[in-house]
């Protein structure tokens, strides 16, 4: 048996007619159309025996029979059974709106006949609902396939090529959009094309697309509502205000009972109602479908609208359902309640990552209302800090404080709490840090005050602060602090259960182990990007921040390729005007991608794109002088020596004499052709008087003493140089400065002596000769098998200190499947303990390489 069961307008018909065509087996299949609410067991038990006699096989066994008084449906099926018995060509009976069977006592003697056929006879049911033939039985045996609404929903190519039949072509993001509407429904397809064959403005129309359309509507009234009676037509149009529906909300909206079985019933009938949750509590109507019922509602009784949201809204605050209850306070203009909502759970909402929800509330907002109440304008200072301008912040942030007297006293404490969250936004997006520390500082304070009242926003709200704190320290190049605060964030935020503040967390740990261990750096930052997809969170200004990073990792060790895709996404996704400290970031990495490219007017439009965000800081740019000095080496490589030059010269002294500084004026005098001013610039960075940025920058320095002693004539001094900046390029595999700098000469020579870094050498020189950098040091065995993606999520987590039941808790998995996908992962890596695993999987690429940053 195959029963195909899906809403009116699924293409159930079409289907089976195809394959009917397109099989060539029309003779053998008998095809029997129920009629509406058909109640007559004798009408159709003679139309089924008049269709199978229609078929070549069953025109030799099936005798003919008319109608009689004393003729009953069992007698027919009997009759049936005996005269089909020697069946031994495959014969097919095809019953379509099974549904409408309206009698019990037809559907026991269809599941006699099913029960008892024999095999040559095929049975294939199309229905709108489910039908209670005790198929389970079948489903046991396994002769039972069942076809379902998913399986019949048209995909983003399928409904393409039926637009296409009908000479309608849609640009990608229309069709997608169309698709969504329709939730792949053909029929509602199917009418969209017929509108837009020949529209003169079809992706306008696409975007207009709804369920009010009057082909779509004439359908759905016609086939759907006007089937139902008039106690389910009531509740479907007064819970169509819902984007979500339950048994208690409609009984509520409707004065009845029973809701919640009719909305089961509905459901079990395919009547575009689907179900949401396990315990078949929750249900939500089809896009096109409620469209229709609010439509129908606001024509049937227009002035029930208001009361019906604004009871929705008491129930659902009532209830823990704060965002359905703000939507519905705003239908209902009852602006009080809904900003009271928006203020009491937006603190919420942004530790569960739900930005954009934010972000829509606040747009359902008249601007009058706004200008009126305090705690709104800080919600949409905070908005705009985000999305938009410092200055229309402060001016929001201003009327919140002026509005503040007029706060109720039973809210002023929340609404200072607010206050502060917004002022210690403000102070990290001008980066003015010590601000920033002291409001993430006073956020602690007041979050441990919250806690007395209110224990787990307390908590979160200190994870938010400690958060804020570490981003802070980080600017501010207090890496061994940020590390420090934001392992304890981290822990905090794993505790309480709050992924967006971990995934935060881990975004901000990964940029800060950039400056102390690339190993840390690329693990943190996988980490924070698995949970990013997990969760939706792709686009946050933290997964940018995970971004830039690996794009750094990968280019400080000469992966161009790996880091120019990294570097996209963190450019697409991070919004320079609203995280400058991070866009002066990623204008960094770029203008290093482009110099180890060679493409030196590049790197300087990446420098040049830096400047505008530097402006709209309040302190100067921490990172300011490692910029100027990278930009200074960018204008040495392109010949630009007398602009270098003078740039230096600018400087006052103290600048002059910093590490990034020195050797920047090195490169100038060897590209002049003085060594010995290379080598006095730069003795007080290797003897350590000047100190440099991050430790990498002494890697260079190295580099550079090593091009100034060969060009001296001094080779011995050259090798010494050479190696130590080879032990610094081994931890971490930083290989970029091997790009920048004229060291192949160097390198093949040195190869021939005693060196601990042959490995390295050959790997720097395939860099230089255009070849990608090999996964290793030394190319060991791939393994057994490939690891699916399962297990590499769970190989992740294995150079870190969790155990199983940790690991699982991380990647929401039992603890058993994290043992599971361990040992698959042991067996094909070829190795039986963890620390073996974690060596082997660097060693393949699997894992970043271990770095133990100096």
């Amino acid at each position: 048996m195959t029963v195909i069961a899906a809403p009116a307008g699924s293409g159930k018909t079409v289907l089976v007619q195809s394959w009917i065509d397109e099989a060539s087996i029309d003779e053998r299949v008998a095809w029997v159309a129920v009629g509406h609410d058909e109640g007559d067991p004798q009408r159709f038990w003679l139309s089924v025996l008049d269709a199978l006699r229609g078929t070549v096989p069953g025109s030799a066994l099936v005798r003919a029979l008319t109608a009689a008084p004393d003729l009953d449906g069992w007698g027919i099926v009997e009759r049936l059974l005996t005269d089909l018995a020697p069946l031994a060509d495959r014969t097919w009976l095809v019953i379509d709106d099974v549904h409408e069977l309206g009698s019990a006592e037809v559907r026991r003697q269809l599941e006699l006949l099913v029960m008892r056929a024999p095999s040559a006879l095929r049975f294939v049911l199309l229905t709108r609902q489910n039908v209670r033939l005790g198929l389970h039985r079948l489903r046991l045996d396994g002769e039972l396939t069942e076809i379902r609404t998913a399986d019949l929903r048209f995909t983003l190519e399928e409904a393409r090529e039926l637009l296409d039949g009908a000479g309608v072509r849609l640009p990608e993001p229309a069709l997608t959009l169309l698709l969504e509407r329709t939730e792949g429904w053909v029929a509602g397809l199917r009418l969209a094309a017929l509108s837009l064959a020949g529209h003169q403005a079809p992706e306008r129309f696409v975007a207009e697309f709804s369920g009010s359309e009057r082909t779509v509507a004439e359908y759905l009234l016609a086939e759907v509502l006007e089937r139902q009676s008039g106690q389910v037509r009531e509740l479907l149009l007064r819970t169509s205000v819902l984007e979500q529906v339950n048994g208690e909300l409609a009984d509520l909206l409707t004065g009845g009972s029973g809701g919640e079985r009719i909305l089961q019933d509905l459901e079990q009938a395919n009547a575009f109602v689907v179900c949401l949750d396990a315990t078949r509590s929750w249900f939500r109507y089809h896009r096109l479908f409620t469209d229709l019922l609010r439509l129908e509602l606001r024509r049937t009784a227009p002035g029930e609208l208001t009361a019906l949201h604004r009871t929705a809204a008491g129930w659902l605050a009532a209830h823990g359902h704060p965002v359905g209850a703000i939507r519905h306070s705003q239908a209902a203009h009852d602006w009080n309640l809904a900003a009271r909502q928006l203020a009491d759970h937006w603190p919420v909402l942004c530790l569960d990552g739900q930005a954009a929800t934010t972000r829509d509330l606040l747009k359902g907002f008249p601007d009058d209302v706004v200008a009126t109440d305090g705690e709104l304008a800080a919600l949409f200072a905070a908005e705009e800090l985000a999305h938009g301008s410092v200055e229309a912040a402060q001016r929001h942030l201003g009327l919140a404080e002026r509005n503040f007297p007029a706060v109720p006293a039973e809210r002023r404490e929340h609404a200072r709490l607010v206050l502060g969250i917004v002022r210690l936004m403000l102070a990290r997006r001008r980066a003015d840090l010590p601000a920033a520390a002291e409001q993430a500082r006073n956020l602690q304070e007041m979050a441990a005050a919250r806690n007395e009242m209110r224990p787990g926003l307390g908590e979160e709200l200190r994870a938010l602060a400690l958060i804020s704190l570490d981003s802070t320290e980080y600017w501010m190049a207090e890496f061994a602090q940020a590390r420090r605060d934001l392992e304890l964030s981290r822990a905090l935020a794993r505790r309480i259960r709050r992924p967006y503040l971990e995934f935060s967390s881990l975004a901000y740990q990964a940029a800060n182990e950039f400056f102390l261990s690339f190993e840390q750096a690329a693990d943190h930052g996988m980490q924070a990007v698995d949970l990013a997809r997990r969760h939706g969170w792709t686009e946050e200004p933290a997964a940018g921040v995970a971004y830039m990073t690996l794009g750094a990792v990968r280019v400080w060790q000469g992966r161009l390729d790996e880091s120019e895709a990294w570097v996209q996404r963190a450019e697409r996704t991070l919004v320079a005007n609203a995280q400058p400290l991070a866009g002066i970031g990623i204008c960094l990495v770029r203008a290093m991608l482009e110099m180890a490219r060679g493409r030196h007017v590049e790197a300087l439009a990446a420098f040049h794109a830096a400047e505008p965000l530097s402006e709209l800081l309040a302190a100067p740019n921490p990172m300011g002088m490692a910029m100027h000095a990278f930009r200074l080496q960018v204008l040495v490589r392109s010949g630009e020596t007398r602009r270098a030059a003078q740039a230096l010269a600018d400087l006052d002294q103290h600048d002059r004499d910093r590490g990034e500084m020195r050797i920047a004026l090195a490169m100038l005098r060897l590209t002049q052709a003085d060594p010995r001013a290379a080598t006095d610039a730069l003795a007080p960075v290797l003897d350590g008087s000047a100190s440099v940025p991050w430790p990498d920058w002494l890697e260079q320095a190295f580099l550079l003493e090593a091009i100034a002693r060969d060009a001296l004539g001094d080779p011995g001094a050259a090798e010494r140089a050479l190696e130590r900046a080879l032990d610094l390029a081994e931890p971490g595999g930083v290989l970029i400065w091997f790009l920048l700098q004229p060291t192949q000469h160097l390198l093949s020579r040195h190869s021939a002596h005693r060196t601990r870094h042959a490995s390295l050498i050959a790997e720097i020189q395939s860099l230089l000769a255009g070849r990608s950098p090999a996964p290793g040091r030394t190319a060991p065995p791939p393994p057994l098998e490939p690891l699916s993606d399962s297990e590499i999520r769970v190989l992740r987590y294995l150079p870190t200190n969790l155990s199983a039941p940790e690991i699982a808790d991380e990647l929401s998995l039992s603890p058993n499947t994290v043992k599971t996908h361990t040992r698959n992962l042991y067996r094909k890596l070829g190795i039986n303990r963890r620390a073996e695993a974690v060596t082997r999987a660097r060693a393949l690429g699997l894992l970043a390489p271990l770095a133990r940053r100096r």
